[in-house]
């Protein structure tokens, strides 16, 4: 799954380690959610949605295979 989290997060000039303690996980959980080595449980992906307040089809692309 591609996403758009560290392009949106440095838009918004937030760090990792900030993110990481808004939604209760490590700041490699983020880096790794950036990196597409971690796909994110449906609750954290709507979690950081809300954060942004946007929707969660801005910031998680779903592609079929």
């Amino acid at each position: 799954m591609k996403n758009n989290l560290e392009k949106i997060r440095k838009e918004r000039g937030i760090s990792q380690e900030h993110l990481a303690n808004a939604l209760s996980v490590s700041r490699q959980t983020i880096s790794s959610l950036e990196n597409g080595k971690y796909n994110p449980s449906i609750l954290l992906a709507f979690k950081i949605a809300k954060y942004f307040s946007i929707p969660i089809e801005k910031v998680f692309i779903y592609e079929e295979e």
